[in-house]
């Protein structure tokens, strides 16, 4: 997994090309009409219900605009809200409240509604001790954000990007020319580059689970589009020799029994690409 400091890093950021991409030369509406001495007061209002998400990343993009701007947090990241809730108030120059106004209400609207989907499959797995996963499939450029949402939202973030843990998939192994031609390579790889980097191995049946055990030294084996039947073999035949991982079109009506086939993770793209923005909206007070 990626540090914090990279992490910090991409939130950074998003922040500094959201806010080149939305201001550019300037607010002109705000600057036509609102004085540079003007203060002002905005509560973050919810119309909607589910799981508060962005708090944080509001708080840092009110700073990043304008140093001076001060945030009066009432709810937290986590919290489940529901409609007229106020979740935060930020003071100071109205124009610099403007100026943040969409970004905070984009990110935290998609954060939220990601939070809240996550918190939908957490509580579906209660009592399994099976833990679910995001994906890669995330929107281009703000995959720090919606990963991040998945933690509020009582998840775990799977690897980052493509260079912070080996997952061989089914396309490496038919390139490579076999599940153990695509493992050798990749541990003569790691030693050659010097790299500590987890192993995922992507079966497609269970031959070729029985494959990536011979090979061994794998971190995590992804039981990939089985049936309960199936994946129940595959978890009994894997044992305690590594984790394992269900995916493949797994939903909230098919979430638990997958988990009570006894894998370790479930991993699930619909966290991130399958959601509804809340409906948030920033007041003047």
């Amino acid at each position: 997994m990626i540090s914090q400091a990279q992490f910090d890093k991409e939130i950074e950021l998003i922040i500094s090309n959201a806010i080149r991409e939305d201001v550019g030369d300037g607010d002109h509406s705000s600057l036509a009409c609102i004085p540079a001495s003007a203060q002002g007061k905005a509560k973050l209002l919810v119309k909607d219900t589910g799981v508060i998400a962005g708090v944080e990343f509001a708080k840092q993009v009110f700073a990043y605009v304008d140093a001076k701007m001060k945030v009066e947090t009432l709810i937290e990241d986590g919290s489940r809200v529901k409609h007229g809730d106020i979740v935060f108030y930020v003071e100071g120059a109205s124009q610099s409240i403007l100026k943040a106004e969409r970004l905070v209400l984009n990110a935290m609207q998609r954060m939220s509604a990601i939070a809240t989907k996550t918190r939908e499959f957490v509580d579906i797995l209660e009592g399994t001790g099976t833990k679910i996963l995001d994906t890669r499939k995330t929107t281009p450029g703000i995959r720090a954000l919606e990963k991040w949402a998945v933690k509020i939202g009582g998840g775990e973030n799977h690897r980052f990007a493509l260079y912070d843990m080996i997952m061989l998939k089914d396309n490496h192994i038919d390139f490579a020319g076999g599940v153990s031609k695509a493992i050798n390579l990749t541990k003569d790889y790691l030693k050659n580059t010097e790299r500590d980097l987890k192993i995922i191995v992507e079966a497609r049946n269970l031959d070729e689970i029985k494959e990536i055990l011979n090979c061994g030294g794998v971190y995590r084996i992804l039981i990939d589009n089985f049936n309960y039947e199936d994946t129940r073999k595959a978890v009994k035949l894997i044992g305690n020799q590594c984790l394992t991982e269900s995916s493949g079109g797994i939903n909230e009506n098919t979430l638990r029994k997958y988990a009570e086939c006894g894998v370790d993770y479930i991993s699930s793209g619909a966290l991130t690409h399958s959601v509804y923005n809340k409906d948030l909206s920033l007041k003047a007070v």
